[in-house]
C-alpha cells in the first residue's frame, strides 16, 4: 500500500540534532485515530518519556475528532508507544547517559496502521542553528544560480 505522511514536526530538525531514528506503534483509541487521519496533531512540543519499561507519548495534542461526540477522546494524555522491550531498554540506557532526549518526528500510515517515527536527539545551541541555517541558504543559492544558468 504504502507509506502516508499525516503529521510531520517541522520545529525537530531546527531545535535538533537528529543521531537516529525508529518506528513506533502508538495505542489510540477510535476518535484520535479518525482525528489523526485529517491530520489535526500538534507535534512541536512533543516528548517520550520511559517509564517503568514503557515508552509514553508526552504533550501530543491531538485535537478533538470534528464529527465526535460526548465520547470523545482527551487532547492531551501520556500515550503509550509500542516497542520491543530491547529497544526500550537501549533507548532509555542512551537518554540517561548522554544529554540525548527522545522527540516525535511524524505520524503516518503504513498498512492502515498509524505509526510513529521518533528521533534520539540532541538540542542544537544558538549557534549550531545559525550554522545550519547558513548551509542551508548557501545551498539555496548554489541551487538557485545553477538553476538560473541552464535557461
Amino acid at each position: 500500500m504504502g507509506i502516508k505522511v499525516l503529521v510531520t514536526n517541522r520545529k525537530a530538525s531546527h531545535e535538533y540534532e537528529i543521531m537516529d531514528r525508529f518506528e513506533a506503534g502508538i495505542v489510540l483509541v477510535g476518535t484520535e485515530v479518525k482525528s489523526l487521519r485529517e491530520g489535526h496533531a500538534v507535534l512541536t512540543d512533543g516528548w517520550v518519556d520511559i517509564d517503568r519499561g514503557e515508552a509514553y507519548l508526552q504533550d501530543v495534542n491531538i485535537s478533538l475528532y470534528s464529527h465526535g461526540n460526548q465520547m470523545n477522546h482527551v487532547e492531551r494524555h501520556p500515550r503509550k508507544l509500542l516497542l520491543k522491550r530491547r529497544e526500550i531498554i537501549r533507548l532509555h540506557q542512551k537518554i540517561s547517559e548522554k544529554g540525548l532526549t527522545l522527540i516525535p518526528l511524524k505520524f503516518y500510515l503504513k498498512d492502515q496502521l498509524i505509526k510513529l517515527e521518533i528521533a534520539l536527539a540532541k538540542g542544537k545551541k544558538l549557534h549550531d542553528k545559525r550554522e545550519s541555517q547558513k548551509s542551508r541558504d548557501a545551498a539555496r543559492e548554489i541551487h538557485r544560480a545553477i538553476r538560473n544558468k541552464n535557461r
